[in-house]
Order: structure tokens, then C-alpha cells, then sequence
């Protein structure tokens, strides 16, 4: 079986995770989050998801020192629990970033050029696909410009907002109260998923036991302290209303401090911010349905690695002509619910994963009571995000686990 290089430090896999996750709450959840769960709301479920997502970091991390290889939950579930839990967590995670890099490319196409953008969802999408054919190495070096970018975008936001928050705007919550608050924390879970895309390259880190375990805890804190800074602004200066009524919230920020001439840096920043979670979700997406070829549960033809660049070309290829298809029939809300649903599920599997490690002395942190923890609040957001994403999301790991026992009770013995 052909391997892939180990070629990600600490500081290119800390890179690739926030180019995962840098973009996707800042330009795009904090509005449908707002909207369902009040200024208030938001902050609360943005620290809620923040600390789900540090249950199911601290779980990952453990699953990647003991099994690194490419496929994340995929492996784990497989490994740990059963084969289909290993099936269903890696259909949910390729359907849903599927979903997740539809939902990107479109708001590429979106700022950049509203009337054309499908067309540019399309070209963003070969284009990024080009920079991971030839090697992660490349993926880890493009990120890199564009985390620094973003966050020299987000600091310029920052600081234009500041002087113009407003106490009084960030109390009170929606009418929906708790569920809304599980809402809000469900879709902003979204934000935060990217920093399982250092576990799905596991194959491709240099000492994975050592690597690991420091590159995600540390890439999820620097993004948690981002958004929870932009989240105040953002609450503080456009109010709860005017937020969730938004399509580009931080635009309108330093528009309503006004500065409008800003608004265009704004707008190029998220353009490269989406760039960014693009480029390393299509990498993370390949590299699962790698996972899953080599072990037949796809077809095993893409399971080849390519003998110059080592990287799954086949995987790749095939996982762009899906989002190309995709990005003609979703919307980007409905996107975001539906991809949160099925990678919430993903995250369960990996923390029922965890909990088979037993504890774990040599760490100071109850890693066993976190796995316990992320496992009951992954479901418990998956169940309270907005009805058609549910609906859909189960619908769609249903139909997965269907094929499944199709296909293993045609099999011959």
C-alpha cells in the first residue's frame, strides 16, 4: 500500500488549522447565530461550542498519537468501536465538508462577484484543488500566506470596532431562550471544525505522538480568543438585529464605525479567509476518502496515491467534481446546518472512540470525563440545530448505513 511523506511540523499543522477554521465563523455563522440566539446568546454559544470543541480536540488528539494515520474518526471508530461506526463517521465527514466546501466556494463566488457566483465557485474550486495536487507541502505554505492575511484583516476590524461597542447591545436573548442558545452553539460548532483537519493528515506529520497533541489545543485556543473578541465587537457595534439580519457582518462593522472606505479590505479579506478553509478542507475531505478506499468501504480505485507528489490525486479529483456538482444546489445557510449535523455525529463517534482508551496518567487534564462531556454535547447540539438540517443529516447517514448493511450482507463469506 503506498504511504504518503511526512512532511508537517508543529508549526505547518498549527497553520493548517486555522486556516481551516479561520473564516468560516467570522464570515459566516455569526449571523444565523445571532439571529437565533440574541447578542447575549451568541457570546454564550460561542463559548459553549468552543468548549465542545475542546472536548472533542483533547479526544482527537489522543485517537491521532495512538492511530496516525490519514482518515481521523474514520480509523478511530473502525479501530475502537466497530466497523460501521467507522463507516458512519466517515460518510458523515465526507458529506458534510462535501457540503461545507460547496458553502465556501459559493461565498468566494459571493464576494467577489455576487452576479457571477456559481462560475467563480467553480474556478475557486479547481483552482484550490491544482494547489493541493501538488502536494501538501504546497497546501501548508499557501495557508500560511493566508492565515497571515486574514489576520492582519480581523485585527484591522478589530480595532476600528472597538471604540464603538456598545454595553447595553450585548445583553438579552432570543425568544427561543435555551434551544436557541444549542442553536446558535451548533452552527458556531461549525466554525471550530477545522482543527480536526490536523488529524485527518495524520500520515503526513513528523512524530505524529509529539506533533499532534500540541498542534490542536493550540490552534483551537488562538481561534477561540479571535472569535470571541470579533463576536464582542461585532455584537457591540451592530446589535443583535442588524447582525442577524446581516450577509456581511464585518463589513458593516467598520461601515457603522464609520470607516466605509474599509469595507473593501474587508471583503478582500474574506475572500482569501474562505480561500483558506477551502484549500485545506478539500485536502482533509481527500484524504478521508483515501481512508475509506483503502479499506473498499469507496471504491478502491481511489485509493491511489500519486508516485510524484504523494498525495491521493484520484481522491482529490473526484471529491472536486462532487463540490462542483453540489455548489449548483445548495444554499449556504442550509449548508452550514446540514454539514454542522453530520460532522457533530463525526465528533461523537470520536469521542465514543476516546472513552475506550481508558484514562490516561501521564496527562494532568480528566481526559476520559471530557470524552464523556463532548460525546453528550455533540448530540445534543446535532439535535437542536434547525429542523430541515436535522432532517436532512440523518436522512442522508441513514441512507449510508443502509448501503452499508447492503453491501456487507451481499458480500460473500
Amino acid at each position: 500500500m503506498a504511504e504518503l511523506a511526512r512532511r508537517l511540523g508543529v508549526p505547518d499543522a498549527v497553520v493548517i488549522g486555522l486556516g481551516s477554521m479561520l473564516g468560516a465563523g467570522v464570515f459566516v455563522v455569526f449571523a444565523p447565530a445571532a439571529a437565533a440566539a440574541g447578542g447575549a446568546g451568541l457570546l454564550v454559544a460561542l463559548a459553549l461550542a468552543g468548549f465542545i470543541a475542546f472536548c472533542n480536540a483533547t479526544s482527537s488528539a489522543r485517537l491521532a498519537a495512538r492511530y496516525p494515520e490519514s482518515g481521523g474518526t474514520y480509523v478511530y471508530g473502525r479501530e475502537r468501536l466497530h466497523p460501521f461506526a467507522g463507516f458512519l463517521a466517515g460518510w458523515g465527514f465526507v458529506i458534510g465538508k462535501t457540503a461545507s466546501c460547496a458553502a465556501m466556494a459559493l461565498t468566494i463566488g459571493a464576494y467577489l462577484w455576487p452576479g457571477r457566483a456559481r462560475l467563480i465557485a467553480v474556478l475557486a474550486v479547481l483552482a484550490v484543488t491544482a494547489v493541493n495536487l501538488r502536494g501538501i507541502g504546497k497546501t501548508a505554505a499557501a495557508t500560511r500566506v493566508l492565515v497571515g492575511v486574514v489576520l492582519t484583516v480581523l485585527a484591522v476590524v478589530a480595532v476600528t470596532g472597538a471604540p464603538h461597542v456598545a454595553t447595553d447591545r450585548l445583553a438579552g436573548f432570543a425568544d427561543t431562550g435555551v434551544r436557541g442558545v444549542l442553536t446558535a452553539a451548533g452552527l458556531l460548532f461549525f466554525a471550530f471544525a477545522g482543527y480536526a483537519r490536523i488529524a485527518t493528515l495524520g500520515e503526513e506529520v513528523r512524530d505524529p505522538e509529539r506533533t499532534v497533541p500540541r498542534a490542536v489545543p493550540l490552534a483551537l485556543g488562538v481561534v477561540l480568543a479571535i472569535y470571541l473578541v470579533l463576536a464582542v465587537v461585532a455584537v457591540g457595534v451592530l446589535g443583535e438585529q442588524r447582525l442577524g439580519d446581516s450577509t456581511a457582518p464585518l463589513a458593516e462593522v467598520v461601515t457603522a464605525a464609520g470607516l466605509p472606505g474599509l469595507a473593501w479590505l474587508v471583503r478582500a479579506g474574506a475572500t482569501v479567509a474562505v480561500t483558506g478553509v477551502l484549500l485545506s478542507l478539500l485536502a482533509g475531505v481527500g484524504r478521508t476518502t483515501l481512508a475509506m478506499a483503502r479499506r473498499r468501504d469507496l471504491p478502491g480505485a481511489l485509493a491511489a496515491v500519486h508516485p510524484r507528489y504523494q498525495v491521493p490525486h484520484r481522491a482529490e479529483l473526484a471529491v472536486a467534481a462532487v463540490v462542483i456538482v453540489v455548489v449548483s444546489l445548495v444554499d449556504v445557510r442550509g449548508a452550514i446546518g446540514f454539514s454542522s449535523c453530520t460532522v457533530l455525529v463525526y465528533y461523537a463517534i470520536a469521542n465514543a472512540s476516546a472513552l475506550t482508551l481508558g484514562r490516561d496518567p501521564a496527562r494532568k487534564l480528566p481526559v476520559q470525563l471530557l470524552a464523556a462531556l463532548g460525546l453528550v454535547g455533540c448530540l445534543l447540539l446535532a439535535v437542536n440545530l434547525p429542523v430541515a438540517s436535522v432532517l436532512t443529516g440523518f436522512g442522508v447517514l441513514a441512507l449510508g448505513a443502509a448501503w452499508y448493511a447492503l453491501r456487507h450482507t451481499t458480500r460473500p463469506t
